[in-house]
């Protein structure tokens, strides 16, 4: 059985699906990897903020659910 995504790769995996520009995305792991810090193009940040920030939401629920990510945090940087 392949071992699962690292919480930053499936970060990236989800931020990717939903920008229009896939290839600004970045994220980058910091405090030992307890925080993510999303960063997308500007035209893309409502986009992964969604409204009411739902979508951001979202990608932390599906990070808090997986089994490396349960301790980490994103942060969706400017």
């Amino acid at each position: 059985m392949a071992d699962p995504p690292s919480p930053a790769s499936l970060i990236e995996f989800i931020a990717k699906g939903i920008t229009s520009e896939p290839e600004a995305v970045a994220v980058q792991v910091r405090d030992g990897g307890r925080l993510l810090e999303l960063e997308t193009a500007a035209d893309d940040r409502g986009r992964v903020i969604g409204r009411q920030g739902r979508v951001a939401k979202a990608m932390r629920a599906v990070l808090g659910a997986s089994r490396h990510g349960a301790d980490c945090r994103l942060d969706i940087v400017d």
